[in-house]
């Protein structure tokens, strides 16, 4: 079978690979749609620390079980169309026995620390798969990376009591949107690029900011008197970060969601004084069928959210049109 291989960085290739073998528990899967995440295009650019080179990318996936192991579940069937969780836990490490496996210390995402999913066929356990007879393989491919959206406002305990800033209208601050609006805060989206904000008021924002034209600071004055109660950073820079500080209601909570590839110096008197609930964000865990959930109401703008759906022998020219333009592209998808 065929699979897309990032070789070194800035090259790729598609190569003749073994089809996957089958364990009894698990699914064989035909891939029809992967999305292209961060991370992907951090691999391509050799930016990505969790990944050795060559690595078949992708772990946003839409596919159609083929075939199923022998202890598979009955309501697991050929022709079924899914998506999957592409993580992996230990069991044993302090986060899976805290139970939030979605932090385990030795997790191995596919397309990071293991090879993904751009590939014809993949064989996956039947733990990891989610269906909806609802989702077209479009709706189904946007799941896993607005889970992790929603797993940001799980994060903030964000309620409807709550006022709510994210910071960063891409594929993850969008489901951070739609994660807060789904739990019916007053949501506020900060961005700088007009057609993102647009986007983002049709997944659920009451309020948006273009911070490259309006000062953030008083329009958040204006909107809230004393600053949003949670805010929700999707950016992954050190002046946002910093932002997400100065912003922030006294006893606020703040949630990273990326990290920031520099270091961050902060005025840490204001951790103090406002008491702050600083907390990361990783992964997925119980959200992936609230996104489903969500999605099956037929509320979300699927189209205007993915910006390009490129052939699989296209999966190259892809990863190079988003290095070269990355503030124009809010979700790339590769179709088999």
């Amino acid at each position: 079978m065929k699979a897309f291989f990032i070789t070194t960085p800035g090259k790729t290739e598609i190569r003749e690979i073994s089809n996957p073998e089958m364990k009894d528990d698990e699914v064989l899967l035909k891939v029809r749609l992967v999305g292209y995440c961060g991370s992907d295009l951090n691999t391509f650019r050799g930016k990505n620390p969790m990944v050795s080179l060559p690595r078949i990318p992708g772990h946003e996936v839409a596919a159609t079980i083929e075939k199923c192991g022998g202890v598979v579940p009955a309501d697991f069937m050929p022709g079924m169309n899914v998506t999957i969780s592409p993580y992996t836990s230990c069991g044993k490490c302090p986060s899976c026995l805290h139970d939030r496996p979605n932090a385990c210390q030795f997790n191995q995402t596919m397309g990071v620390q293991r090879d993904g999913a751009l590939a014809e066929y993949i064989s996956v356990p039947w733990k990891k798969l989610y269906k909806s007879d609802k989702l077209s393989l479009k709706e189904l491919a946007l799941v896993e990376p607005l889970t992790v959206g929603f797993h940001a406002a799980a994060r903030g305990d964000v309620s409807e009591k709550d006022t709510v800033l994210i910071l960063g209208c891409g594929a993850i601050g969008l489901g951070a949107i739609a994660g807060s609006a789904w739990r019916k805060a007053k949501v506020i989206a900060a961005d700088i690029d007009d057609a993102k904000l647009g986007i983002a008021r049709r997944v659920g924002a009451a309020f948006t900011i273009n911070s490259a034209h309006q000062n953030l600071h008083e329009e958040l004055q204006k909107i809230t008197g004393s600053g949003p109660d949670v805010v929700i950073e999707a950016i992954g820079l050190p002046s946002t970060f910093k932002i997400a500080v100065d912003e922030v209601a006294f006893s606020g909570r703040i949630v990273y969601v990326g990290y920031a590839k520099e270091p961050v110096s902060y005025e840490t008197k204001y951790f103090v004084q406002k008491e702050l609930d600083i907390r990361g964000s990783r992964n997925a865990l119980g959200d992936f069928a609230d996104v489903i959930k969500m999605l099956e109401q037929g509320k979300f703008p699927v189209d205007s959210v993915i910006t390009e759906v490129f052939p699989f022998e296209k999966s190259g020219e892809a990863l190079e049109k988003w290095d070269r333009n990355p503030a124009a592209v809010t979700k790339f998808l590769i179709e088999f």
